[in-house]
């Protein structure tokens, strides 16, 4: 089976860590003047070292796209068939790229889920996306817009059709 694999961006990894580094050396400067606001930026920036280190190592792939459907490690624990996709859309919120997918009501992960799960959900939709939304944050690059267009592709086609356009995929994207 054909597959298509989207990893984290090594180059994100590094800037936020490096990004971050500057406010640790402004905590440090701080320590002798303001003990508790300096502790407090080393603390609260130095979260970055691990979570870049982290991301850096993460050799596991984010997105995974196949004849069968669409995975996504950071949304959901299963594929998301191609059947269960009505339509996608693009989104951008406050500089996170995300595609969100509409998906039938009796498919819908919330069905089985709690209160705070469905509040969630309902905020999701306040703001325009989707209860199964794809982050595009930490992917390498990619074009959102291209692959939109090659999910509703992959939704509407046949089997047969669907090999082809998933080796067509990597020109696209």
């Amino acid at each position: 089976m054909t597959e298509i694999k989207f990893y984290k961006s090594k180059k994100r990894a590094i800037s936020m860590m490096l990004l971050c580094s500057i406010f640790v050396l402004l905590g440090i400067w701080l320590l002798p003047k303001e003990p508790l606001i300096g502790w407090s930026c080393i603390g609260f920036f130095g979260l970055a070292y691990p979570l870049g280190i982290y991301n850096l190592i993460d050799k596991k792939p984010m997105i995974i796209i196949n004849e069968v459907g669409i995975y996504d490690r950071s949304a959901n624990r299963d594929f998301i068939n191609w059947e269960l996709i009505h339509d996608a859309y693009p989104i951008n919120i406050s500089g996170q790229k995300f595609i969100c997918l509409i998906i039938d009501e009796k498919f819908k992960p919330s069905r089985k889920k709690g209160v705070i799960y469905k509040s969630a959900v309902k905020l999701n939709e306040a703001i325009g996306a989707q209860e199964l939304n794809i982050h595009l944050g930490q992917i390498k690059k990619i074009d959102e817009i291209k692959l939109t267009e090659f999910i509703l592709e992959m939704s509407k086609a046949d089997k047969n059709t669907k090999t082809e356009l998933i080796k067509t995929l990597p020109n696209t994207v």
